[in-house]
């Protein structure tokens, strides 16, 4: 509750989680490659199951957008306390987020999620941000699980606690994650193997979106859901 999500890929996945997030109490801001300035321009056309996402695009407080690192920084600038990314997996989107991007983050000491794809993350610029932010609240305690000086006047004192306070990623870079990869270690990092997109009505979804193609190819009217082969995805 209070806190601010930042959907980075406003696709039907970020969709579902900012209207999940909304519920919960939560700001939302998404960002997406074309500007959506009019109603309709932030529509959702693809495929919806009912009851899901935000198929009006009305959940965000604000919309954000561009190809640029300006447009992403100016982005990743808005307080945002959960990123969720959700981008696809182009040769534009490969280390989309690394240390510059992270050191934008850690204004707030965001927290990331990646349930895209594991390139889209720079690995070791991640791992090095959440440690530098476990270094330094580590260094705030007494080894004994207290504070070592009062929190409050260590945070008036230095307002500029480094890195990223913890990530949660479905997806790594490889995958499957070597057994010896720094990643297991890095702290406060939860690491599922590539699940968060199976579902017992994952297989039916799929049939329901091959129905609705079926019915709108047989009327001549434009399908859904369809790959776009000049811009991967």
């Amino acid at each position: 509750v209070g806190q601010r999500l930042g959907v980075l890929g406003y696709g039907s996945i970020g969709r579902q989680v900012g209207n999940v997030a909304k519920a919960m109490g939560m700001d939302v801001i998404a960002y997406t490659a074309r500007p959506r300035t009019t109603p309709e321009s932030k529509h959702d056309t693809g495929f919806i199951v009912p009851g899901t996402g935000d198929p009006e695009g009305k959940i965000p407080n604000a919309w954000y957008s561009g190809t640029d690192k300006k447009d992403l920084h100016h982005f990743l600038a808005q307080d945002i306390d959960h990123l969720l990314v959700s981008v696809p997996l182009t040769k534009d989107t490969t280390h989309l987020l690394s240390e510059e991007e992270f050191g934008i983050l850690s204004k707030r000491n965001a927290f990331v999620t990646n349930i895209s794809r594991g390139p889209i993350i720079d690995q070791p610029a991640l791992i090095a941000a959440l440690k530098a932010y476990d270094a330094h609240t580590a260094s705030m305690t007494d080894g004994q699980g207290g504070f070592a000086v009062a929190p409050e006047a260590d945070m008036k004192a230095d307002t500029s606690i480094p890195g990223l306070k913890g990530a949660a990623l479905d997806v790594t870079d490889p995958e499957p994650l070597p057994k010896d990869d720094p990643l297991w270690d890095a702290p406060n990092c939860i690491v599922t193997p590539h699940i968060s997109g199976l579902g017992s009505a994952y297989v039916d979804r799929c049939f329901q979106v091959f129905e609705v193609n079926l019915e709108r190819r047989e009327k001549g009217e434009r399908l859904i859901n369809v790959v776009d082969r000049e811009r991967g995805y």
